[in-house]
């Protein structure tokens, strides 16, 4: 190992990696001189370089100072194993099997794949030591990109949007819950032996919906969440309490681009890191199942912008243009397949019952909580957006945006009407229902054709072959142990779910 003029040492990624495959645009070039001197400045010890997974999760390694200036350059070698593993943290596919044991070539043999780090995301995180963070992109080593890596699939879903003549933006609103975590012994993991259900008990208050005084109550662990989240970019623009006991509710201010998906990355994970530094635990599983809790949902605002900036949503003589009809008429036509994007876990699913504020059939309708696409706004209403409401909290960002930024395209380019907005009682209107369960949105992907060809073969059989795998794994469970009686949550769910998410 050497050390270059520059102080970097080489050992990292391939030398050359980046430039040689032309995988940085010049934004990111710059962006990538300006971390070189704030490494330098702030004399960072740490800088943590994080990849997002197939489920959402990130990934990381911590890089010293030096090494991650050479990965800028030289990417990072990273294990391509965590695209074989299932929500329980296993293998799912036959080990070693060829191409990966889903069809890519390259993932024979469980090798590493290289990162790339995109200098624009990053930040210093103010609850971690001297410490930097930056997202990457996954390639393998010939510096083909890694085709079932999500962050891609969104960029490539922004640049169709891009050269339609549109830009994304969207507004992030997120529920979720902080628990006290009890300590619990765990005994030594063996191979047959299955951790306990989480031990946890009741963030420290009772449960009232947008109570001053009961929000008051945890304003110091309110504090530590706002402060951190402006440090890393992204002051939340509310908080609040919603039903359940530890139940929050964080929006944050319209985003542009991609920057939407890795902002949602950011937030579940430094809400989850400076909870456990409190003694809390926050988790985005959508029902867990404990006393008195609701489900949590992830509503999706989003809306276009013009080349000159303008809402193309807006409109002077009504709610939404004819661009945002249009959008919305793709997310009607494709929600059925959308919904293993939009809920990707067993959990999600019991989330969709009449009169629980999420969506049980396929509809649309201006200003009602009930319907799976509501729309904001009135007539010259430049801030005019649509509302997709099926989404869960776990769902993978770049998945979830990547599955909307798709199908509202395809209603723009085929020009298509939505039906009829309900105007009534959206659980009474006759519609098409919604997927009760995962299976059935397995079912409705592996029946489809437009994600297949929005998004490959590739990955639409990847995608559906964990999701079976996972299934399969909650029906075995399900069987070997029946839930009881008034009992809809799953211990099998909480094991699975509950701290992973």
């Amino acid at each position: 190992m050497t050390t270059r003029s520059d102080g970097s040492r080489t050992g990292v990624g391939q030398p050359g990696f980046v430039g040689r495959y032309d995988l940085v645009d010049d934004d990111q070039r710059t962006a990538a001189e300006e971390v070189v001197a704030r490494i330098r400045e702030l004399d960072l010890r740490t800088v943590r370089m994080v990849t997002v997974d197939q489920h959402g999760i990130p990934r990381s390694k911590s890089m010293s100072p030096d090494a991650a200036i050479s990965a800028l350059s030289n990417g990072l070698d990273f294990s391509g194993a965590i695209y074989s593993l299932d929500s329980g943290n296993q293998v799912f596919v036959p080990a070693f099997a060829e191409g990966g044991g889903f069809g890519i070539e390259e993932l024979t043999g469980f090798p590493d794949v290289i990162l790339v780090p995109d200098a624009r995301t990053f930040q210093v995180l103010p609850w971690a030591d001297r410490t930097g963070w930056m997202l990457c992109d996954a390639y393998f080593s010939n510096g083909s990109p890694v085709p079932i890596d999500g962050r891609r699939l969104l960029r490539r879903a922004l640049d169709e949007l891009g050269a339609a003549g549109f830009g994304y933006v969207a507004g992030i609103e997120v529920e979720y819950y902080i628990v006290k975590r009890e300590d619990v012994r765990l005994e030594p993991i063996d191979a047959g032996f299955t951790p306990p259900a989480p031990d946890v008990s009741i963030f420290e208050r009772g449960y009232q919906y947008l109570s001053e005084v009961r929000l008051d109550s945890v304003n110091d662990t309110l504090e530590t969440l706002r402060d951190g989240l402006s440090a890393v970019g992204i002051p939340p623009r509310t908080m609040e309490d919603e039903w359940g006991p530890g139940q929050m509710e964080f929006t944050f201010s319209p985003m542009e681009g991609i920057g939407c998906a890795d902002a949602v990355v950011l937030f579940r994970s430094a809400v989850k890191q400076m909870c456990q530094r409190r003694g809390l635990l926050a988790t985005f599983m959508c029902r867990p199942a404990l006393p008195n809790f609701f489900s949590s949902g992830w509503h999706l605002h989003q809306s276009l912008s013009t080349p000159s900036g303008d809402n193309a949503f807006a409109s002077r003589d009504a709610e939404l243009s004819d661009v945002g009809r249009q959008f919305v008429a793709g997310l009607l036509d494709h929600a059925m397949p959308m919904m293993l994007f939009a809920a990707p876990t067993v959990n999600g699913y019991k989330r969709y019952r009449p009169y629980s504020f999420a969506p049980d059939r396929v509809g649309w309708a201006v200003e009602n909580r009930g319907a799976m696409v509501r729309i904001q706004g009135s007539p010259g209403d430049s801030s005019s957006h649509v509302e997709n409401r099926l989404g869960e909290p776990a769902a993978n960002p770049y998945l979830y945006m990547a599955a909307n930024v798709a199908a509202g395209l395809d209603g723009i380019r085929r020009e298509l009407d939505p039906p009829a907005p309900f105007d009534d009682d959206p659980y009474a209107t006759e519609a098409q229902m919604l997927p009760t369960s995962i299976g059935q949105a397995i079912d409705a992907l592996a029946d489809d054709g437009f994600y297949r060809k929005a998004f490959g073969d590739v990955f639409v059989d990847y995608l559906l072959q964990m999701k079976r795998a996972e299934f399969a794994r909650y029906e075995a469970a399900i069987a070997e142990q029946p839930l009881a009686e008034e009992q809809d949550v799953s211990d099998w769910e909480m094991r699975e779910y509950f701290e992973f998410y």
